[in-house]
């Protein structure tokens, strides 16, 4: 079995995929003979030169076109550079694709996957670094999906892909090269829809997506040595969400840590905690607490200020563990 990157894990996932149905396209910028900005479709041209295509800068037209291929049965994967840069296909996503089923009644779906990086970690700047998911798990319609190991990142985009529904699939560019592991050659797959315990505890669950599905492991081991059993709940799929793995945990634990490297208002932590008051009020034993980006631009030179990282999730941990 293999190591691999979560980059090599995508481009397998591409690959097997195409090579499996002969309606999965994959379309964007630099996608083809580039292999994309961050090569995570390097060699599928060679290997599909009639399924594989570089489009113009022209995000809008990219995605556009990825719906009317999906209406007419086809299965495309369009890629947008950055997340930072998919505003000018804002419309075509929240107005066309995911409303398609519920205008026509169920008769067309959008099988769409939106691949895109997102989220900060490689000194990118203002423009090369945001989170901005809340606006597409707000869209009823779309799925919203952000794989945490290079693992999952094959069988999440694998199951993506074969959904009937326009999915948007947000890859953490920190950790597209940050760490291997081993990942099965053939099938892979992760239901969307379903939660990941990553480390069981007792005391307090801490519930993050990403790149901070790993900020939370390593707070989780650092509160180990203070005698705090923490809970990491990767959430894996934010739309549909997985409340009840959700709720099990806060249930048990008291406690709750919920943890995004987007701006703090509005984020989609706000409404992890939102849920977590509503349904499980009676059994918290302290303050729903949320460490988050800031409300500014993301920084360039102070970028490792802007993310969270272990130890203000640890302050976080020690301020519900004393209230």
């Amino acid at each position: 079995m293999p190591a691999m990157t979560m980059v090599q894990a995508i481009n397998n996932a591409l690959r097997e995929e195409m090579r499996r149905d002969d309606r999965v396209i994959v379309l964007g910028e630099d996608v083809g003979r580039n292999g994309g900005v961050f090569r995570c479709t390097e060699g599928l041209l060679d290997e599909f030169p009639e399924r594989v295509f570089d489009t113009p800068l022209a995000e809008g037209g990219i995605i556009g076109t990825a719906i009317g291929m999906a209406l007419y049965g086809l299965r495309p994967v369009p890629e947008i550079q950055f997340m930072d840069f998919i505003y000018p296909a804002f419309d075509q996503i929240v107005s066309e694709a995911a409303k398609m089923r519920y205008r026509s009644g169920g008769q067309f779906t959008v099988p769409m996957t939106i691949r895109t990086p997102f989220g900060g970690g490689i000194r990118g700047g203002h423009y090369h670094s945001q989170s901005s998911e809340a606006y597409f798990c707000h869209t009823p319609g779309l799925k919203v999906v952000v794989p945490s190991t290079p693992k999952e990142a094959k069988g999440l985009l694998t199951a993506s892909i074969r959904d009937p529904d326009p999915v948007m699939f947000l890859e953490p560019k920190k950790l597209y090269r940050s760490s291997r592991e081993e990942v099965p050659e053939g099938e892979v797959l992760v239901p969307l829809g379903e939660a990941a315990v990553r480390r069981p505890g007792k005391d307090v669950s801490l519930i993050a997506y990403g790149y901070m599905a790993q900020v939370c492991l390593e707070a989780a081991t650092k509160a180990a040595a203070k005698g705090v059993e923490a809970e990491v709940i990767d959430l894996r799929t934010l739309v549909p969400l997985d409340e009840p793995t959700l709720l099990a945990s806060v249930k048990k634990t008291g406690r709750a840590v919920v943890v995004y490297e987007a701006p703090r208002t509005a984020g989609f932590g706000a409404e992890i905690s939102a849920i977590l008051a509503e349904k499980a009020i009676e059994y918290l034993r302290g303050p729903i607490v949320r460490v988050t980006g800031f409300d500014t631009p993301f920084p360039y030179a102070l970028e490792d200020v802007y993310l969270p990282n272990s130890d203000r999730v640890l302050a976080a941990i020690d301020k519900v563990m004393t209230f």
